[in-house]
């Protein structure tokens, strides 16, 4: 009778080890399914709102360029000798870029 109890015990603490490491594997495994789908999901909002920012940059461009040449203009007409001078220092550094002969290697 004593036999009986123990091989009882046994298969029972075997039976539930394996059911608990069982159960684990399948925590495990839906934990790491659930953070793939996180990881997804994060990866298709980045896209979509990188794709959405380049759709309003590139329909906003005009308006970009626009606002940017009027300031230009309201500047160089607020102050045209100042506009003068920073063109024409530009206009030299250009030069002197543009007209240095080739240095070669020693």
């Amino acid at each position: 009778m004593e036999k009986d109890r123990i091989a009882g015990s046994v298969k029972d603490f075997a039976g539930n080890a394996k059911t608990e490491a069982a159960g684990r594997i399948r925590e495990t495994t839906s934990a790491a399914q659930n953070l793939y789908g996180q990881a997804k999901d994060a990866a298709r909002e980045a896209t979509d709102a990188t794709v959405n920012y380049a759709k309003d940059a590139y329909e906003n461009r005009g308006d970009t360029f626009r606002d940017g040449s009027q300031a230009i203009a309201k500047r160089v007409q607020d102050n045209p000798l100042g506009s003068m001078l920073i063109a024409g220092g530009i206009g030299f550094a250009l030069a002197l870029l543009l007209t240095r002969p080739p240095q070669r290697g020693r």
